[in-house]
């Protein structure tokens, strides 16, 4: 991001998400179907759902995202639920 001048993962780019909104770190989600961006979203305090599309798959060494789907509509529903 060109205002923060960092790139995800780096926390600056998710904060600034949050300040923009005037919201709460905690109540940013990201979706993603990249370990790398699920990774970096929750070591920045966000909450991250996965997209399990064929071949992707999350890091052993992360901590987990709040949602697991298969595609985003599952994703969808089950953040909305």
């Amino acid at each position: 991001m060109d205002e923060v001048r960092r790139l995800k993962p780096a926390p600056e780019p998710y904060h600034l998400v949050a300040e923009r909104f005037s919201t709460d770190i905690g109540d940013v989600h990201l979706v993603a179907a990249h370990a790398w961006d699920v990774a970096g979203a929750l070591a920045a305090g966000c909450r991250a759902a996965f997209v399990a599309r064929p071949g992707m798959v999350l890091s052993p060494i992360s901590p987990p995202p709040d949602v697991i789907g298969g595609d985003l509509t599952e994703v969808a529903d089950k953040i909305l639920a």
